[in-house]
């Protein structure tokens, strides 16, 4: 990856603020002489995501987005919080390097971890560039790690305040409303069907565990020699303590739920031979979280309503010039298809 000079200047990010705060933050220790060369990572069109390069020191940056962020959504603090807690265990996350709640720094809370090191699959090419051995194991690895997430005890992990896992499922179907409420230029066929269509026939919970909110497969660094479970889960921006198996909604979207809707977002690995089908994914799951799937389709449209608000999010956001990096352009369009199929799915 080429680095900018170090007086290019980023968005979001003040250098010679950040530099002060680091050497301050991330110490006891003597900053490097070299200039300290920031440069905005390609994914992330919710949170900002940089790479930091100081001498031999290799870190990431997360930031809220740029402009309007509702008081809800991009919390740093929280993010930072749940990987500090899973550092110690069998959920791989980049070690954490500081936390920052000054917004006098950059203009919001942000935290700096390390950047770990691996493959990253985000496009069509990335997945049709995997062996079929190599796809089936890395698919089992991060199926696996998505349901050890959920066999973990929150208070064993300092979380047990996290968040409020009573009324879980009703709160978010409400959040999002109000998230779309205060979002959205325009009106959106279908979006208000399929959320009183969610709030009428909300499933009971079986279990309370901590939920990353946004789990796919670009969310997730690997090694390609050794692909049997990530090396890093990233991006917890949305994670809290609820149902597990909104996890499992989501997770079916990214991996097979959204085929044939053109996205600028990520592959579809359910598309390519090489990976494991989703229902051979869907018993592996339910074999080693010990759940039951009975109620998945309402999990299923659940996950397109809460990708089709966040999206129409972004694509206020890119409306207004308020968006930073490419592939903001063909958001908007996604929003309908996903509406679509979560009543497709809700109905059935």
């Amino acid at each position: 990856m080429t680095q900018p000079a170090p007086s290019h200047p980023v968005p979001g990010v003040d250098r010679a603020r950040l530099a002060q705060f680091l050497t301050r933050a991330a110490g006891p220790w003597t900053p490097p002489g070299d200039a300290l060369r920031i440069s905005l990572l390609s994914g992330g069109r919710s949170n900002l995501t940089y790479r930091i390069d100081w001498g031999p020191l290799r870190w990431v940056l997360r930031r809220p987005p740029l402009g309007h962020v509702l008081k809800t959504a991009h919390d740093m603090l929280r993010e930072a919080r749940v990987l500090t807690a899973l550092g110690p265990t069998d959920v791989p996350v980049p070690p954490m390097v500081a936390v920052c709640d000054d917004e006098d720094v950059l203009g919001a809370p942000f935290y700096v971890m390390e950047l770990v090191d691996g493959l990253v699959l985000r496009t069509e090419e990335d997945l049709a560039a995997l062996d079929g051995h190599t796809a089936r194991t890395l698919a089992h690895g991060f199926l696996d790690t998505l349901a050890d997430l959920h066999n973990l005890s929150p208070t064993e992990v300092g979380l047990a305040d996290f968040g409020r896992p009573e009324g879980y499922l009703e709160r978010q179907v409400n959040r999002w409303k109000r998230q779309l409420e205060a979002s959205t230029c325009r009106t959106v066929s279908g979006l208000g069907e399929l959320a009183e269509g969610l709030a009428r026939l909300l499933p009971a919970t079986q279990r309370h565990t901590l939920v990353h909110g946004d789990y796919r497969l670009d969310n997730a660094i690997f090694d390609p020699d050794d692909p049997a479970r990530p090396n890093a889960v990233l991006d917890w921006e949305m994670a809290t303590l609820g149902d597990p198996l909104a996890d499992l909604g989501l997770f079916h979207l990214y991996w097979i739920g959204w085929a044939g809707i053109d996205n600028p977002i990520a592959g579809t690995p359910g598309l390519n031979p090489a990976f494991p089908a989703w229902e051979e994914l869907a018993d592996r799951y339910a074999q080693r979280s010990g759940l039951k799937l009975d109620d998945l389709n309402w999990y299923m449209a659940f996950a397109h309503y809460k990708l089709a608000v966040i999206l129409e999010g972004i694509h206020f956001r890119h409306q207004q010039g308020l968006t930073v990096g490419e592939g903001f352009a063909s958001i908007g369009a996604m929003v309908p298809q996903l509406v679509e199929r979560g009543l497709t799915h809700l109905r059935s």
